[in-house]
């Protein structure tokens, strides 16, 4: 028998539906990583700092469930895991240029 993933019905608004896929600070953080290119589960977690190991990789799997990105794991001793977004995933972008800038302009204003 095969198992077939529960699709769950999105929300009726956009920016709702956004924030589904990646309303969780981890998630956008990770974002912001991968989008430099692939990255492995080590270097995501030094970069996003505070994280906990079980928070990254639930977050990571929601996230690759949801077409965000690809896991690929190396046939290596110890084994070698590698994550990369896909092109659902790099169409954030700009989003996150959006956020970045501002957060940039709201830094500058508090000064």
């Amino acid at each position: 028998m095969t198992e077939q993933k529960s699709v769950k019905a999105l929300p009726a608004c956009p920016v709702e539906t956004t924030l589904t896929l990646i309303g969780d600070k981890w998630k956008v953080l990770i974002l912001r990583d991968l989008l430099t290119g692939t990255k492995r589960f080590g270097e995501l977690k030094k970069s996003i700092g505070s994280v906990s190991q079980k928070v990254l990789t639930t977050q990571l799997r929601a996230m690759e469930e949801n077409g965000l990105l690809t896991r690929t794991v190396y046939a290596e001793v110890p084994p070698r895991v590698e994550y990369t977004l896909t092109a659902l995933g790099k169409s954030l972008h700009p989003i996150l240029d959006a956020m970045r800038d501002f957060g940039e302009a709201y830094q500058n204003s508090q000064h």
